[in-house]
């Protein structure tokens, strides 16, 4: 379960509160090329709109267009481009098809919803269970869960995963473009930098932004599986510090700006400050890709491009 469905849930918990009562549709899986991964959810209310994506938008769509004619039966497995007038009028890629759950959620929901949401705030894993012919949802606290989505029968298990999390650690151009590149990757973003200067006039929608030092933030927020941390400041004072505490982390990226002559005096320094080789060893250091950058925009597609080969699946 990526970001942007841990935010579909927050919206949907909302929505209930106002007593909107949403469908709620869930790949349930693919067949040949998907734009959207197993799992993936979107949500629809016909005073509301649509929360979320299935496809490209030719799936979204048809869904909305039959729920508009007829209500199916819920929960409910409904397949898109099983056969090839269908794959050629939802311009399905690949003549690939796909499986859609479809739930129609109420209120007296609300409080299963309320465990995933929590659970996934605490950076827990967790999953919820489908029962297709009774509609009964049920909660499975489970660390080693499969992945995403299994089925067996008529009933569905779907596994998800806190949100995955970048943390920026110093302001400036790179920053800013490593940002916008970010959020379209569904990463939920932090910026953190303790310069004034630097911090001046910086700022990206969506991006937390904390003044201060790097070491005490990563401590507390982002040292579990699913979280990527980066140094960008060109400053030794900060740049170390989120080194030191990030290489202690389970972060599943760590990586630091600068030329191959500034990487080795930084592993030096590492080094020096008690960091064992075996923990250097999680340091991509320089960062990203290769791939000739120059322009910050560059710079910042070789870092995410790196981020995200390392990106839990």
């Amino acid at each position: 379960m990526n970001g942007s469905n841990w935010h579909l849930l927050q919206q949907l918990l909302y929505w209930l509160d106002q007593g909107i009562e949403p469908w709620l549709a869930t790949v349930l899986e693919t067949y040949g090329s998907s734009p959207r991964p197993v799992g993936s959810l979107m949500m629809y209310h016909p005073d509301k709109g649509v929360v979320g994506s299935l496809s490209g938008g030719c799936i979204e769509q048809e869904l909305i267009e039959q729920l508009s004619n007829s209500e199916p039966s819920c929960p409910t497995v409904i397949r898109y481009g099983g056969d090839t007038e269908q794959q050629q009028r939802l311009q399905l890629p690949c003549g690939g098809h796909l499986d859609v759950l479809l739930e129609k959620v109420d209120k007296n929901q609300q409080f299963h919803f309320q465990q995933l949401l929590l659970a996934l705030k605490q950076r827990h894993h967790i999953g919820r269970q489908i029962n297709l012919i009774s509609g009964e949802l049920n909660i499975i606290d489970d660390e080693n869960l499969p992945k995403d989505i299994q089925r067996d029968g008529d009933i569905i298990q779907h596994a998800l995963r806190p949100h995955d999390k970048l943390l920026m650690v110093g302001a400036g151009e790179v920053a800013r473009c490593v940002a916008e590149i970010a959020k379209n990757l569904e990463f939920d973003i932090t910026l953190c930098d303790f310069r004034d200067e630097f911090l001046q006039g910086w700022q990206v929608d969506g991006v937390t932004v904390v003044k201060g030092m790097p070491d005490d933030l990563i401590a507390e927020s982002f040292t579990d599986k699913h979280c990527a941390i980066i140094a960008l400041a060109h400053d030794p004072r900060i740049d170390d510090m989120a080194m030191l505490e990030a290489l202690n982390s389970n972060a599943f990226y760590i990586g630091a700006m600068g030329s191959l002559k500034t990487s080795t005096k930084r592993r030096e320094r590492l080094l020096a400050l008690d960091i064992k080789q075996k923990q250097l060893e999680k340091l991509h250091a320089p960062i990203g890709m290769d791939i000739g950058s120059k322009t910050p925009y560059e710079i910042a597609l070789s870092i995410m491009a790196h981020v995200v080969q390392y990106r839990p699946a």
